[in-house]
């Protein structure tokens, strides 16, 4: 679970973030368009349980899930 119970894995996510701000598309967390009804979004590997879900505009990255699959 990502959270303050394991502060190591909220370093983990934050630092997930910060990567995908600079590239939303490629860097860690093996990127992967999504499909079907969640199309245009994006998943980013949190861990093997856990994918950071998001969406790219032009000048923002919206947090859809942090937490679980898609």
């Amino acid at each position: 679970m990502v959270g303050a119970k394991r502060p190591e894995e909220s370093v983990a996510l934050i630092r997930l973030i910060q990567e995908t701000q600079d590239n939303p598309f490629g860097g860690i967390g093996k990127p992967e368009p999504l499909k079907h009804e969640l199309s245009g979004c994006w998943s980013k590997r949190i861990d093997q349980a856990h994918r950071l879900v998001y969406q790219v505009t032009e000048d923002k990255i919206r947090i859809l899930a942090c937490r679980y699959h898609y």
